[in-house]
């Protein structure tokens, strides 16, 4: 049974994999067996710590730099990966970025740089991978979704339209693609340590009113994210498509 969990022998490309969520997920595969491809746009190309705790574990690293609100850089990283890697298994989007301001006061620059970070990029790098893996009849690609993708939150309105749409493209990727062996899917992580939650978790009140939600009566660690990614990554989640997937204590129950 254990067998179906396995990576062995696949090539994963992980996106935002410099820390947090990212970081665990790449290091989550590659205690599964996969080699990685790491892309942020502050990785190290190369001696990062993740692509360290990688080797450590057995597999390949390679690392990659690019700006993902930079659609040239975008095209470059693309053309540049196609090439290093012509066979990439499994696609991760989970490069992501938070702006916080209220809606009166969220200005062009805000939303534009957040819906090219969450969204478009992620629509690209999908079509021009996944292309690929819709040519050979299998790939996995998995989207970092939200709760936003399911309330609308406080003063992130571009962030809340990007990771609703994601939860949108999720469904129609996997409406075309799954039955040409790629299955499409999201986590939605709940409230989760790591730099994107650092203003809520400074602000006492809000911190207090989050965790008085959370049935599980804490809030999550990227370490959370490692089984279900890998379950999404491999054949043990071969009949599932078009999911989102919440991994968040329990949030969305209340």
């Amino acid at each position: 049974m254990l067998d179906q969990f396995s990576l062995e022998g696949k090539v994963a490309l992980v996106t935002g994999c410099k820390r947090g969520i990212g970081k665990a997920i790449a290091l989550g595969f590659a205690a599964a067996g996969a080699d990685i491809i790491g892309v942020s746009a502050s990785l190290e190309r190369q001696g990062s710590e993740v692509e360290q705790e990688v080797n450590a574990l057995g597999q390949k690293f390679k690392g990659y730099q690019c700006d993902f609100s930079d659609r040239k850089a975008l095209y470059k990283f693309i053309d540049e990966v196609k090439s290093d890697f012509p066979q990439i298994d499994i696609l991760v989007n989970n490069a992501g970025t938070i702006l916080r301001a209220p809606a009166a006061e969220h200005g062009d620059e805000l939303w534009d740089k957040v819906i090219d970070v969450n969204l478009n990029s992620q629509f690209i790098l999908s079509r021009e991978i996944g292309k690929e893996m819709v040519a050979r009849g299998q790939g996995k690609i998995i989207f970092t979704a939200s709760l936003l993708t399911f309330q609308g939150g406080i003063t992130v309105p571009g962030y809340a339209a990007s990771k609703g749409a994601i939860g949108q493209l999720v469904k129609a990727l996997s409406n075309e693609w799954a039955g040409k062996g790629v299955n499409v899917n999201a986590i939605a992580p709940g409230y989760i340590d790591t730099d994107n939650t650092e203003a809520l978790r400074n602000d006492p009140a809000r911190a207090a009113s989050i965790l008085e939600r959370i049935p599980q009566n804490r809030w999550g660690t990227p370490e959370d994210f490692k089984g279900p990614a890998v379950f999404l990554a491999s054949e043990a989640s071969s009949y599932v498509n078009g999911t989102v997937l919440l991994v968040d204590g329990g949030w969305m129950g209340r």
